[in-house]
């Protein structure tokens, strides 16, 4: 069987809108973050998500080392915070940008995220080039706003919640 085009698979990954997330860790690897869609929901029982890393990332020895990682949902307006954690962006410019806390695991948490989710990473698969990080949830920072930022279609879009 012939293997699908990369090309062909992004642009249809491009009609799946996704929520945009800046994943943040701190620790004996040092302070990293990155920009990413690839995040769900696993289980509640325990409360766990994943997020994949491309193990080629500048950011993925520091994510291994750690252990932790903070999944920060951004809110809407906050595409230039996506676009700095997404580049080559030096990593204290990086965090510059944002207001940052803690919670439990020491992980940067970002202060006007939409949510932000406080994980210990409790299992590792790697899946061709990058490792699927399933996360368990200890704490979670609920923002002020469920007003929220996606990507679809290679362009950013606010999610504005309509007025109950």
């Amino acid at each position: 069987m012939n293997a699908l085009p990369k090309t062909d698979y992004r642009n249809a990954m491009a009609r799946l809108g996704a929520a945009v997330h800046v994943i943040t860790t701190d620790g004996p690897g040092g302070r990293a973050g990155f920009t990413a869609s690839a995040v769900c929901s696993v289980t509640d029982e325990p409360p766990t998500l994943l997020v994949c890393v491309n193990r080629a990332a500048s950011v993925y020895p520091a994510f291994r080392a750690n252990g932790v990682l903070c999944v920060n949902a951004l809110a809407a307006g906050q595409q230039q915070l996506s676009s700095l954690f997404g580049g080559k962006t030096p990593m204290e410019e990086r965090f510059a940008a944002g207001r940052w806390g803690r919670k439990l695991t020491g992980a940067p948490v970002l202060e006007g995220a939409a949510v932000s989710f406080d994980c210990r990473v409790s299992h590792v698969t790697p899946v061709g080039t990058h490792d699927v990080l399933f996360c368990e949830t200890l704490a979670i920072a609920i923002g002020g706003t469920a007003d929220g930022l996606i990507y679809f279609d290679r362009r950013y879009h606010d999610l504005v919640a309509a007025p109950q």
